[in-house]
C-alpha cells in the first residue's frame, strides 16, 4: 500500500487573535535566543507526523510552538514529518490552552510527548489566564513537573533559558490592553528582546550617542569661548558667532 498522502492544514484556525499573538511571540523570541545555534527550528502551529497509520487516519497533532535542535534550518517545511528529519522529534513544546482543547493538551497531548516524542521540555500557558501555566521536564523518560522560582519562571533545560510572563502590548492589533504574554528570558534573567524592541533600543541608544555628542561639543565650544575671554578676545568676533 502507498503512503497517505500527508495534509498539512486541516483549515481550523487558532483560538483567537491573541493565541495567534502569542504564538509569534513565542517564534520571534526563540528565532532571536538561537541565532548563536544554526542548526535549529522553531515552529508553530504545525502539523508533527510521526508513523503513517496517523497519516491514514488523519490524526493531526500540531503544536503551536516548537523547537527542534541539531536539525537542518535551512530547509522549507510544510509541516514537521519525523521520517524526513531523521526520527528527529520537538526537543520543547508549547501549548497555548483553550476551553477546548485545555483537557487535550493536559492529557492525550501530554503522553504522547511523554511516551513517543520524548519531547525533553513540555510547557502550557493559558493566554487568557496567566496564572495558568505549567512545565515539565523529561526525567527517566517520564514527565516530571517544573517548580517556578519566586519569579512564577519555569527553567528550559534544553535551551538553558527561562520562560516567564512579561506584560505590556503586543504589535499594533486587538488586544488594545497590556496583557500577559509567554516570552522567553536568558539565563542571567534579562528578557529576550523581539526584533521590534531591539530595532527600538538600538534607535533610542543611537539618538542617546546623538545627544552625548552634541552636549559634548557645547561643552567643549564653551570652554574654548572661556579661553579667549581669558586670552582678552572676543568669543563672538573669533568664532564669527554673535
Amino acid at each position: 500500500m502507498p503512503p497517505a498522502p500527508l495534509i498539512f492544514d486541516d483549515g481550523v484556525p487558532l483560538e483567537s487573535n491573541r493565541h495567534r499573538i502569542a504564538m509569534n511571540v513565542l517564534i520571534d523570541s526563540a528565532l532571536t535566543a538561537l541565532v548563536a545555534q544554526p542548526d535549529s527550528f522553531v515552529g508553530g502551529n504545525m502539523f508533527v507526523y510521526y508513523s503513517q497509520d496517523q497519516a491514514m487516519n488523519r490524526d493531526f497533532r500540531g503544536p503551536d510552538f516548537f523547537v527542534a535542535l541539531d536539525v537542518d534550518s535551512n530547509r522549507e517545511r510544510q509541516g514537521w514529518v519525523t521520517w524526513q528529519e531523521g526520527g528527529r522529534y520537538p526537543d520543547v513544546i508549547v501549548e497555548l490552552l483553550s476551553p477546548s482543547t485545555a483537557t487535550v493538551d493536559r492529557t492525550v497531548k501530554k503522553d504522547l510527548y511523554e511516551r513517543v516524542f520524548r519531547t525533553a521540555d513540555y510547557f502550557i500557558f493559558d493566554p487568557f489566564d496567566a496564572t495558568v501555566f505549567e512545565g515539565w521536564h523529561l526525567t527517566n523518560q517520564r514527565y516530571q513537573p517544573l517548580q517556578p522560582d519566586d519569579r512564577g519562571w519555569l527553567w528550559c533545560e534544553t535551551l538553558g533559558l527561562w520562560l516567564g510572563t512579561w506584560d505590556g502590548r503586543m504589535r499594533r492589533e486587538p488586544p488594545v490592553e497590556a496583557c500577559s504574554w509567554l516570552r522567553f528570558y536568558h539565563a542571567d534573567g534579562n528578557l529576550v528582546l523581539l526584533p521590534a524592541e531591539q530595532e527600538r533600543l538600538r534607535a533610542e541608544q543611537e539618538r542617546l550617542r546623538a545627544e552625548q555628542a552634541e552636549a559634548q561639543l557645547i561643552q567643549e565650544r564653551e570652554r574654548l569661548r572661556e579661553r579667549l575671554r581669558a586670552s582678552g578676545l572676543d568669543p563672538d568676533a573669533v568664532l564669527g558667532e554673535s
